[in-house]
């Protein structure tokens, strides 16, 4: 049997990318971005999730598990279909280019796409008219709850934003003549969300068709939990741990590490797994399904969550007073390889391994035959038995030299202690003490590795600071915001990046060398 392909390739949100109105999209510089991949010889493109935005703006926290972000619709494209115009797009404030300034970009988003969904429903009838209305019907399972839930989402909003919980107990309670009533109530503002998820998803269709056309492969996000004020746990309510008012009863998050002394309350709601088991997991199946639509290779995220889980009173205001509570394992993804496993009967899928993992963890992972992760980040704290050393790797591994989660590399070695710089001359031959040289450094580190996949956030291609991180854990504000500009990216960086998939075994023709006609 031949081994899988060794691959790399990059991490970067779309939102990061370069262009017009505010915050990347799914437009022109997506398409670039894959070209630029191209050219650096790399076959994979991370994200993370696709969903919409919680607080914060995180897209670790949306209002839906199945919709796709509207503000990554490219707006450029709506004017090509004649939904907007130039002078429309021309009332764009002034945003900044290096960071997404939320507060101006999500009211002219919106507004310029509520301007296009008019235009598009007051038009004649129209092939894109019949696709529209083929969407709606494919993804009805998720969209006609979202949908509404959106729009009463609007109308029940108070100065601080209002919880579903606290809206009229017959919505809350999903109450059938209550619901009826509001779909005709509110039928303009349903059909505005449902235009803006079928925009998305026919751009993202495009972008990815494009991606892998050109050999580049999709490695989406999954975050392990949802947001308590979505449109899932206000539609399957009996899957949550919640109590008689509909709020959780006890939230997520984890306990103390690396990140937090106090720990991470997340404040996710739980599952009630028993319900899940009873409907043979069917929930997750169908959200696992919908990832795998939107790209090749899914990373879940806190993937020891299903070995066993940090369970935090809803009342504690901090992580530290939390439990562990078993999960359901290996079942869950023996419901989801039934169904969705590709022809050699694997599924697809990154376990996002890090944070506080016990042997029952490693076997669960092992068991259901998923890759890991290992951060180089955190290998020079000890000594030579550090799980993150490339010295301790199996192939079935995907290696970072940080994660979104961390400081770029350089900004990670300006704020090593002694010792460890130490470490990191000792295991790399090297004494560089320069911050961009010692990026590149563990860049070639992680691309010599016997890891399967390698990926590299683009802060560290580019050699950027601390800056330029994408987000702190535990921080609520001034996170998701980064974007770069394409000045910053010189013919040098795809350059390196392809001599190092190269030398080392990464790239795409050494590994599917063209068979010589013996006729």
């Amino acid at each position: 049997m031949n081994s899988p392909p060794r691959q790399s390739g990059i991490l970067l949100h779309p939102t990061s990318l370069p262009g017009e109105h505010g915050s990347g999209d799914l437009g022109a510089a997506a398409f670039h971005f894959v070209d630029w991949l191209v050219a650096g010889g790399q076959t994979l493109w991370q994200l993370l999730p696709l969903t919409g935005l919680g607080p914060g703006n995180s897209p670790y926290s949306s209002p839906s598990a199945f919709a796709g972000n509207e503000l990554l619709i490219n707006l450029e494209s709506l004017r090509e279909a004649g939904w907007l115009s130039a002078a429309d797009l021309a009332e764009a404030p002034a945003f900044p280019e290096q960071r997404i300034d939320y507060a101006g970009v999500r009211p002219f988003r919106m507004g310029q796409l509520r301007r296009a969904a008019g235009r598009f429903f007051a038009g004649s009838k129209t092939r894109e008219h019949a696709a529209y209305d083929r969407f709606c019907t494919d993804s009805r399972a998720w969209l006609d709850d979202y949908a509404l839930f959106m729009a009463l989402d609007i109308a029940h909003q108070g100065e601080n934003g209002t919880l579903w919980q606290e809206w009229p107990a017959a919505l809350a309670h999903r109450e059938a003549a209550a619901l009826r009533e509001a779909e005709v109530t509110h039928g303009e503002e349903i059909n505005f969300w449902k235009f803006s998820q079928w925009c998305f998803f026919t751009q993202w269709a495009k972008l990815k068709a494009y991606a892998n056309a050109n050999r580049v492969e999709i490695v989406g996000d999954l975050p392990i939990f949802v947001a308590g004020h979505s449109a899932d746990v206000w539609a399957n309510p009996g899957l949550f741990d919640l109590d008689q008012s509909g709020h959780p009863r006890v939230v997520a998050g984890v306990p103390p590490d690396y990140f937090s002394e106090t720990g991470q309350r997340w404040g996710n709601p739980l599952y009630l797994w028993s319900a899940h088991a009873a409907e043979g997991y069917r929930w997750w199946i169908e959200r696992m399904r919908q990832t795998m639509k939107l790209c090749d290779i899914v990373r879940i995220d806190h993937f020891r969550g299903f070995e066993s889980y940090w369970e935090i009173p809803a009342a504690a205001e901090t992580a530290i007073d939390g439990v562990w509570q078993p999960a359901p394992g290996e079942a869950v993804f023996a419901a989801m390889r039934r169904e969705l496993a590709d022809e050699n009967g694997r599924l697809k899928i990154i376990a996002e391994d890090l944070g506080i993992i016990t042997d029952k963890v490693r076997k669960l992972r092992q068991d259901v035959g998923l890759p890991g992760m290992r951060i180089l980040h955190f290998a020079f704290g000890d000594d030579a038995r550090n799980p993150y050393l490339p010295h301790n790797y199996d192939a079935n591994t995907v290696v970072y030299t940080g994660t979104h989660d961390n400081d770029t590399t350089c900004g990670w070695w300006e704020s090593l202690e002694q010792k460890e710089k130490e470490r990191v001359h000792a295991y790399l031959g090297v004494g560089s003490e320069n911050s961009e040289e010692l990026c590149w450094y563990l860049i070639r580190l992680a691309f010599s590795s016997v890891a399967q996949f390698c990926v590299i956030p683009m802060q560290d291609a580019l050699a950027l600071d601390t800056a330029h991180r994408m987000n702190q854990p535990s921080v609520g504000e001034g996170s998701w915001e980064w974007r770069y500009r394409w000045d910053q990216v010189k013919a040098w960086h795809a350059e390196r990046l392809a001599d190092l998939t190269v030398l080392y075994g990464r790239d795409y023709e050494s590994q599917h060398p063209v068979e010589e006609d013996e006729s």
